[in-house]
């Protein structure tokens, strides 16, 4: 097995010292002094028409304290984006800016187009900045995996998890929710993957034990993710040094929603005055400007963290290289049969084989198929019989006991593995020596 040695634990002190070595230049003062402007502006317009209970609730969120977690205001930030470029998108303006009736309305008109292409770009950049920080993640990850079909069994799960989330959101678009509802989802989904995550370094027993050795994740790193969603955790060094910045982003952004709303409703009493438009540009130059350098710099920060370790860096690229195939040779005629007991519903049965090339190039092929068997007893085909002359791998979801059998009627020789997952328990690995399933080691 390869060595660990070297790694320390993922403390806060250790993050501490690495961050160190990252400082973050400060946000000019225009950001909140913009921030307390726009939200005096759009007080003031309460004496043009009562503020509505939506208002007020915006109003209230603009005034309050931002949530801790950096990942949650990155996502509050684009939630608040999508408001506006929703609010002061041309269809949805009040008439008289639709039809620019005046000089006024025209000069207001403009300095919506402008804030609505700095959005735009904004929010594709941030959209970017997480799918991209998203891959990271699952990339190191994926560097401990097995390289054989077991990994692309995971890339496959990752894959469908993924398409089921983006159709539970696609279902809240289509019944005709508000942005506020998807952007709730679309959280509540991240926080799940992050759940999934410490759920992995706090899992126990032979599932920790085969994380660790067979895959080669360090104990360290298994550490640190357990207890990577903890208030008091590693991470709050990360938020006491990099959130204020970013909660002050926040709390601009959303004084400049505040004010397009409450201006943009009472349009028709009371139209924006030029010292009103001038605060409101301003202050989404200097959002958009100041939330770029930092998505730019959170992006650096991230890809070279000390929680980013590869295999490879980590030492355990050769503990997953020496994860190798238990053989046997079925002589011709012979069959091997596999029994195994499923206990959940969505769990796996993976198999891989392959053929060996015959004296004289003579073909060779094997039998195989896959049977369910109910606990009253009844089969039911899985895979049909065929005769296979290459290599065949595949997976099926299955519940209750599966018979798994091969065997050739000519001479031939096959190295297969059966993967069975379950939600707590690793890949399985046949010993045909042992006629037993076991963990490889």
């Amino acid at each position: 097995m390869a060595t660990t040695e070297g790694i320390v634990p993922i403390t806060r002190a250790y993050l501490a010292s690495y961050y160190d070595k990252y400082p973050l230049a400060p946000l000019p003062d225009a950001a909140t002094d913009l921030a307390a402007q726009l939200r005096a502006l759009s007080a003031d317009l309460s004496a043009v028409a009562p503020i509505a209970p939506d208002e007020e609730l915006l109003e209230q969120e603009a005034a309050g304290i931002p949530a801790h977690k950096i990942d949650e205001n990155l996502w509050k930030n684009r939630e608040q984006m999508e408001e506006i470029l929703f609010l002061i998108n041309t269809s949805r303006r009040p008439v008289a800016l639709q039809q620019k009736s005046t000089p006024e309305d025209t000069e207001v008109a403009s300095a919506l187009d402008d804030i609505e292409a700095k959005l735009k770009v904004m929010l594709k950049n941030l959209e970017q900045f997480q799918l991209k920080n998203a891959d990271n993640v699952f990339n190191t990850v994926m560097t401990y995996m097995p390289q054989d079909f077991r990994g692309t069994l995971i890339r496959q799960q990752r894959e469908r998890s993924e398409r089921n989330k983006q159709a539970e959101v696609d279902a809240l678009v289509s019944a005709g929710r508000s942005i506020r509802d998807r952007y709730a989802l679309l959280w509540k989904q991240q926080m799940e993957r992050r759940v999934q995550l410490a759920q992995l370094g706090s899992a126990t027993g032979v599932y920790k034990t085969l994380v660790r050795y067979l895959v080669g994740v360090p104990q360290v790193l298994l550490d640190f993710i357990r207890q990577i969603n903890d208030d008091n955790g590693p991470m709050e060094e990360q938020r006491e040094r990099y959130g204020p910045a970013l909660y002050t982003l926040t709390k601009l952004v959303l004084a400049i929603r505040l004010y397009l709303h409450v201006s943009l409703a009472r349009y028709g009493q009371r139209k924006i005055e030029k010292d009103g438009i001038a605060v409101l540009q301003q202050a989404v130059v200097i959002y958009t400007e100041e939330f770029l350098k930092f998505t730019e710099f959170i992006g650096e920060v991230f890809v070279n963290a000390p929680f980013f370790i590869s295999a490879e860096d980590a030492g355990a690229a050769d503990a997953r290289k020496s994860d190798e195939y238990k053989e046997t040779i079925i002589p011709a005629g012979k069959t091997h049969e596999v029994i195994l007991s499923v206990e959940s519903v969505n769990s796996y049965i993976a198999w891989d084989f392959s053929l060996q090339q015959g004296a004289l190039n003579m073909a060779l092929d094997i039998g195989f198929h896959v049977e369910y068997i109910s606990p009253s007893g009844e089969k039911t085909l899985i895979l049909p019989y065929r005769r296979y002359e290459g290599d065949q791998r595949d997976h099926t979801n299955l519940y209750g006991t599966t018979h798994i059998r091969h065997s050739s009627k000519r001479a031939s020789g096959t190295r297969w593995m059966l993967c069975h997952r379950l939600s707590s328990q690793p890949c399985l690995l046949w010993n045909p020596d042992e006629s037993r399933l076991n963990v490889t080691s």
